[in-house]
């Protein structure tokens, strides 16, 4: 979504790279740049005329530092102004004393209201919590058997009752009070377009059930248009936090970047793609790390460790150390991989990735053909691919689908990695960061990761398990199996 704007924030920064020092010449050229990449990425023009001004404000100010230079400068500027607009902290949630903690959700018809109800609810139960969801949108056909379908998916239970909303509503807060559920997600209808009939509706449920948060749902795909929107159901509501939907999509983030200037309040979750545990938690300061090209590891730390047991990955980390990493086990960590998300979503945390590579659309297609080519060798072979005559590569391409020089390249770059990852487990290897790994004890490259994850420059595969060798490092890395 950011990549226009971070590829010009990019090139600021390397025009900027060099210099002795910052001009106020340079302080010009520089926030004509970043207003036009502010505007381009269809930011409200109010937030970005108040955005630049407290950009000058600082730059001005930190021009005779001397401890950083002016490329480094701006980074630190600009990335403290991405993150207080797009919410400054991460909100978090706090549990009635009282159970249920009721949330209401608001917003308008289209903007994945009733999804992202199921994905909060699904992100409750992975915190430990017991949700039930209540759908009151009565309008729409078939809004409840979707929210039913949803929370069948996710073993959540949903109520619901032909009639009023309002007293539907009422009647969840009861029957989740009844059943001892902590998290009551009330589900309210939307339109079109702001009416008085739809905001009278949502102020009488929120009177009604007395939500701990109320949140709006907002489509990230409307730009600017969405801060009428904010603030027509803020000053109905008291909008406590916005959930963002599509934020993977090919729009321009002038939504996500507008909406917290105008209503002050935060971002608190954001979609990051179709499917139900393509959800999370938002951070402004690893958001704007993202769209300044710095990565965000944290983030995929986090992904990792809900995707990887620990003690599979550490057990899977000391074979590719010592070389007895197998594809079978290479197989099992492509699965875990899928479990963590969109891959391109992966590559655009990864700080220093080539941009080619960040958001790509990199699915599970292009894993499909090593996978088919893995399950189509026997156990033995898959123990030692070095076995692999013409006859059986003939075989395994034919049982896969795919051809003999792709057998052949996968097969050579495995071996390569596991030469590689052997060769670095005999000098003791990578290492926890700052912590020098001990002879025969593999360290990993960040806690909580997967072993090898994130790659090393020049490692075949970029270090990411589950992705074939060579993908991952460089543009064009990827396997071609067209």
């Amino acid at each position: 979504m950011f990549d226009s704007l971070s590829s010009r924030l990019e090139g600021i920064v390397k025009r900027l790279r060099g210099k002795g020092r910052l001009t106020e010449a340079d302080v010009d050229e520089m926030l004509k740049e970043i207003r036009t990449a502010l505007l381009e990425a269809d930011v409200n023009v109010g937030v970005v005329r108040n955005v630049v001004a407290r950009i000058r404000e600082q730059a001005i100010g930190a021009r005779l530092s001397e401890a950083l230079d002016p490329s480094q400068q701006v980074i630190k500027i600009v990335n403290a102004e991405l993150t207080a607009m797009l919410g400054g902290e991460t909100l978090k949630i706090s549990y009635a004393s009282r159970p249920p903690t009721v949330i209401l959700m608001a917003g308008l018809q289209g903007s994945g209201k009733t999804t992202s109800s199921a994905k909060l609810a699904r992100w409750f139960k992975s915190q430990g919590r017991q949700p039930l969801m209540v759908g009151a949108d009565l309008q729409r056909p078939a809004a409840v058997e979707q929210l039913r379908t949803l929370g069948r998916q996710i073993d959540v239970p949903v109520f619901s009752e032909p009639g009023d909303p309002v007293s539907t509503a009422r009647r969840g807060l009861e029957e989740a009070r009844r059943l001892g559920r902590d998290v009551l997600i009330v589900d309210t209808a939307g339109r079109l377009s702001i009416d008085a009939e739809l905001m009278e509706e949502v102020r009488q449920i929120s009177q009604a059930v007395q939500p701990d948060y109320t949140f709006l749902v907002i489509d990230a795909m409307t730009g600017q248009d969405a801060v009428g929107v904010a603030e027509a159901f803020h000053a109905a509501l008291a909008i406590d936090g916005v959930i963002m939907s599509k934020l993977d999509g090919d729009a321009r983030g002038g939504a996500a970047l507008s909406v917290k200037e105008v209503i002050g309040r935060p971002i608190a979750f954001a979609s990051t793609g179709e499917k139900l545990n393509e959800f999370e938690q938002f951070h402004p300061d690893r958001m704007a790390g993202r769209i300044l090209g710095m990565g965000d590891m944290l983030t995929l730390i986090e992904q990792a460790e809900q995707a990887f047991e620990k003690d599979q990955a550490e057990a899977a980390a000391t074979k590719l150390m010592e070389g007895e990493f197998t594809l079978d086990d290479f197989l099992e960590q492509m699965q875990a991989l899928k479990k963590m998300g969109p891959l391109g979503n992966l590559m655009g945390m990864m700080p220093g990735m080539p941009k080619e590579l960040k958001g790509a659309e990199i699915g599970d297609d292009q894993l499909k053909p090593v996978e088919a080519i893995i399950r189509s060798m026997t156990p033995l072979e898959r123990r030692k691919p070095e076995i692999i005559n013409g006859s059986r590569r003939n075989r395994i391409a034919t049982g896969s689908g795919t051809t003999v020089g792709d057998v052949n390249r996968l097969v050579k770059q495995f071996g390569e990695m596991q030469k590689m990852m052997k060769r670095m487990g005999a000098m003791g290897g990578m290492g926890r960061p700052g912590k020098k790994g001990k002879k025969g004890k593999p360290g990993r490259g960040f806690p909580g990761l997967p072993p090898g994850m994130p790659g090393m420059p020049g490692m075949p595969g970029g270090g990411l398990p589950g992705m074939p060798p060579g993908m991952g490092s460089a543009p064009g890395g990827f396997p071609n199996f067209n």
